[in-house]
């Protein structure tokens, strides 16, 4: 597929519920940035938010998988973030409790090397914000990779040094690394992450999926 081709012809967003869902959709801030790319593509923004949902998930940037495919974690690290949160997909996919929103909404581009592309700043300056807004009172915001700490934490600490840190935040926030494969030996290398933090956070999770309350 021809990554340069216009939105229209990729598989279209629909069901967007709001005019700023829209505006996103539409949004094209960064078509210079990313025809300049080694993968020369469009802007696709992926846009999987509504206002009153209880869970957020804020991540990094849409993979080349979900460029195409217009479905947020449509891919091997989404398998491995819904394992471990506890969701199956129509749970995770439910627009109705969990909002999925990036510090990027779009594919930033490979780099000449083949590694993805950091997502542009001027997304989040841009959208995040009013996007946050919009959804009102969450639950449980679950910070996906360094780029979703840096904003909402204001943490420029080390992903590991952040996510070790888990309790000072539990139960309302989960900061998490990158679910992506590549991080793999990380998850080898740091065995408390499995043994303590997921029960907690699959936990958070399941208390604000079914909408109870934290215990006292």
């Amino acid at each position: 597929m021809d990554l340069s081709e216009p939105n229209a012809r990729l598989r279209p967003m629909t069901d967007l519920p709001c005019d700023l869902a829209r505006d996103i959709a539409a949004c094209t801030l960064c078509h210079a940035r990313f025809t300049a790319t080694a993968t020369a593509h469009a802007p696709r923004p992926v846009v999987w938010f509504r206002p009153g949902a209880r869970l957020l998930i804020a991540g990094q940037a849409p993979g080349m998988r979900v460029h195409l495919s217009g479905r947020p974690f449509d891919d091997p690290s989404g398998d491995r973030l819904r394992d471990w949160l506890g969701l199956s997909r129509d749970e995770f996919y439910d627009r109705d409790r969990v909002a999925i929103v990036p510090m990027a909404f779009c594919f930033p581009g490979y780099d000449a090397k083949g590694a993805d592309l950091p997502p542009p700043p001027v997304c989040a300056r841009t959208w995040h914000g009013q996007v946050m807004d919009r959804l009102g009172r969450i639950g449980l915001r679950i910070l996906v990779g360094g780029h979703a700490h840096r904003w909402h934490l204001g943490s420029r600490a080390p992903v590991t040094q952040t996510v070790a840190d888990w309790r000072a935040r539990a139960p309302g926030v989960f900061p998490l690394p990158h679910p992506s494969w590549r991080n793999t030996a990380w998850l080898r290398k740091n065995p408390w992450f499995a043994a303590e933090v997921l029960p907690a956070l699959r936990a958070a999770v399941r208390r604000v999926m079914d909408d109870r309350p934290d215990p006292a």
